[in-house]
């Protein structure tokens, strides 16, 4: 009988294995885990999957990203994130230094200014918008959140009595505090109420545990089961978590709320190229056009750098609309 050959994985499927394992050890979101690992992958695949990364080093990796650059002209955060992706597999993952001079060709920063909304156009837009994802959306404005900020929101993280909402982890892994605006109080706290009885039928029915990072299920056993730690905006149904297995109640997708802001668009008429990050647009320029401190609307968007909240102050229709064309002067 003719013996088969002794099955071989290929020792990319055990790097990956081992970058999935690292990045989940360290709590990186799904979302980053996915992406992370799609960048990982194409470097391998850019020199033909035959060479353990550990044989390469700083020329592969400013080849690779000077490919992104120049063949490829990705843009500026996107060559960064793939830097930062292979930066993480070599520390991390490998244990290895590559120093601080990594110099590949950069893709070419352009500055765009970002779509702002008038006040007008974002009353509009919040009119012709109907329940939960009114709601969401008015988060969005009436508080600076990102997306997925306000897509992955606790119920222990809304704070009725001092009137803010803490957010968690957000980008560059830094918590921060915003306003929670007044005039949702009432929706925000009836749409928790819907969730407290959602997760009562969920614990009926032997369900109820919701995702947490590994150290937090450690340190507080039973976390994962409490209210306080369901999403504010809890999926319809039940789903398998990716990573354990699980089946949970996870929050809603992105995709609702971004479809929802777009009809919304049309329906208010407004033809800008717009979204929901529109909305945290409008927040910080709104705010300064009202005579907010740079400084505070810097520390409500979390940005890291002033220079990035400046940005606003060049779409500020205050400082436009001190100006007349000559046109109107002839």
């Amino acid at each position: 009988m003719e013996s088969k050959a002794k099955f071989r994985p290929n020792p990319e499927y055990r790097l990956m294995d081992q970058v999935h394992e690292v990045l989940r050890y360290h709590h990186y979101a799904y979302s980053t885990e996915q992406s992370y690992a799609s960048w990982i992958l194409q470097y391998l695949k850019f020199y033909g999957g035959k060479t353990h990364p550990k044989d390469m080093g700083k020329a592969e990796l400013e080849k690779f990203l000077s490919y992104l650059a120049e063949q490829k002209h990705v843009a500026v955060a996107t060559q960064k994130q793939a830097f930062n992706a292979l930066i993480f597999l070599y520390k991390k993952v490998l244990d290895i230094d590559l120093g601080n001079e990594i110099a590949p060709t950069r893709s070419k920063r352009r500055i765009n200014l970002p779509t702002v909304l008038t006040k007008s156009e974002v009353s509009r837009l919040l009119n012709n918008m109907h329940g939960k994802h009114a709601l969401m959306a008015r988060l969005l404005y009436g508080g600076g959140l990102r997306l997925m900020e306000c897509v992955r929101l606790r119920v222990k993280d809304v704070d009725f009595g001092q009137g803010k909402i803490f957010i968690r982890d957000a980008k560059g892994n830094k918590d921060r505090m915003v306003i929670l605006p007044e005039s949702i109080h009432a929706s925000l706290k009836k749409q928790i109420d819907s969730v407290v009885e959602l997760h009562a039928e969920d614990v009926k029915e032997g369900f109820g545990d919701v995702y947490i990072a590994i150290s937090l299920s450690r340190k507080y056993l039973n976390a994962s089961k409490e209210i306080a730690w369901q999403y504010v905006f809890p999926a319809k149904r039940r789903s398998v978590d990716p990573r354990s297995g699980k089946v949970r109640r996870h929050h809603v997708m992105e995709s609702g709320l971004q479809k929802a802001v777009k009809v919304a668009l049309n329906n208010a008429k407004i033809y800008k190229k717009a979204g929901c990050h529109t909305l945290r647009h409008s927040f910080a320029t709104h705010l300064l056009e009202d005579g907010a401190n740079i400084r505070i609307v810097q520390k409500l968007m979390g940005h890291a750098d002033v220079k990035t909240t400046e940005i606003y102050t060049h779409v500020m229709r205050k400082d436009i609309d001190s100006v007349k064309s000559p046109l109107d002067n002839l």
